[in-house]
């Protein structure tokens, strides 16, 4: 019978509706299986790891992301995968984070949630909850089905670190446009196998715990001056996230490529991702990006905002040399980004 540990941080799965002031507010995890009794039919053992302070999402942060690697790898060989209920704000940056973390994963890690409680009538929370179990517990010829770090919302299983979340008032909350779903779920489950990633033969689990969050972020937009261009590039961080417009063009105007390059001359690593949902970076394309490219600017492909940041992050935690990290960012570790 397989085992399954569920880690319960926190999130909207697990709040009910105070009955006089009507506002939401946490409950213990015994309260959430009461509301699921179906879970007493499933064929396999459930484990819980329930934090002792509920966490809204909003306050994630690396050090948490290390706790949930801990408690992986500490219960890794003595369970068949694992149920993350987190709330759904931040939950594919912590997937993301995770999936760079856990080198060599052969076992599920799923993330799930809800946009409406557990309690409520109309909620999403049982149907993603037994489904996510469903999945993590999932083996083909006695290897798991899914041996990767993935969120499961309204019936579609996406890879962790190709998700973002879209919409708030839809129980369609992520979506994942540059990368095909994981499995989806209907009468029967559906895996997408030739999507799949697996660990390479004998490969064995290695966990990353070491995340630096050194990172700055610089949004362009049509008119951004140059005061707020320095302002970000000469902030005190390793690591700057360069969301640009479309195949990942900025303007030419050359105080700003003096700017970038003198960050980077500095020991900055710059990373150009596009603003776009859709679609991928290609630097050099255009006139617009060819100086970037020059420059030594790291082109994200088609990796999210979520990847970029915890990329970005884990890799500044695994090298000191600027250009180490920059041939990381640009390389495909754990299917997080399409090079072609």
């Amino acid at each position: 019978m397989s085992e399954i540990l569920i880690i319960y941080t926190g999130g909207t799965i697990g709040m009910m509706s105070d009955p006089q002031t009507k506002a939401l507010k946490p409950i213990n995890f015994e309260q959430i299986m009461e509301n699921v009794p179906e879970l007493e039919k499933l064929n396999c053992k459930i484990k819980v790891h329930s934090f002792e302070q509920i966490i809204d999402s909003s306050n994630m942060n690396p050090a948490i992301w290390s706790e949930l690697a801990t408690l992986i790898e500490s219960n890794y060989d003595e369970v068949d995968g694992f149920v993350i209920l987190h709330g759904s704000d931040t939950m594919a940056f912590t997937a993301s984070a995770l999936s760079f973390m856990l080198e060599g994963l052969g076992k599920p890690v799923i993330f799930t949630g809800s946009q409406l409680p557990i309690s409520a009538i109309r909620t999403d929370a049982k149907e993603n909850l037994m489904t996510s179990i469903e999945i993590a517990k999932a083996k083909k010829h006695d290897r798991a089905r899914v041996p990767e770090v993935c969120i499961y919302f309204d019936y579609k299983l996406f890879r962790g670190n190709r998700s973002f979340k879209y919409n708030s008032s839809k129980f369609e909350a992520f979506r994942s446009p540059n990368y095909p779903i994981l499995a989806e779920s209907g009468v029967h489950l559906r895996f997408s196998v030739n999507d799949i990633r697996h660990p390479k033969e004998g490969e064995m689990l290695k966990v990353h715990k070491n995340l630096v969050s050194d990172v700055a972020v610089l949004k362009l937009y049509p008119g951004i001056s140059p005061k707020v261009v320095e302002t970000i590039l000469t902030a005190d961080v390793r690591g700057i996230v360069m969301e640009t417009f479309g195949a990942g063009n900025t303007t030419t105007d050359q105080w700003f490529v003096d700017l970038l390059k003198t960050a980077i001359d500095s020991g900055k690593v710059i990373l150009d991702i596009s603003q776009c949902k859709v679609g991928t970076v290609e630097l050099g394309r255009y006139e617009t990006s060819k100086q970037l490219k020059d420059i030594g600017v790291a082109n994200g492909y088609d990796m999210t905002y979520e990847s970029a940041v915890t990329k970005m992050m884990y890799l500044l935690g695994q090298f000191k040399d600027p250009q180490q990290v920059k041939e990381y960012l640009e390389t495909d570790i754990r299917g997080e980004i399409t090079v072609s």
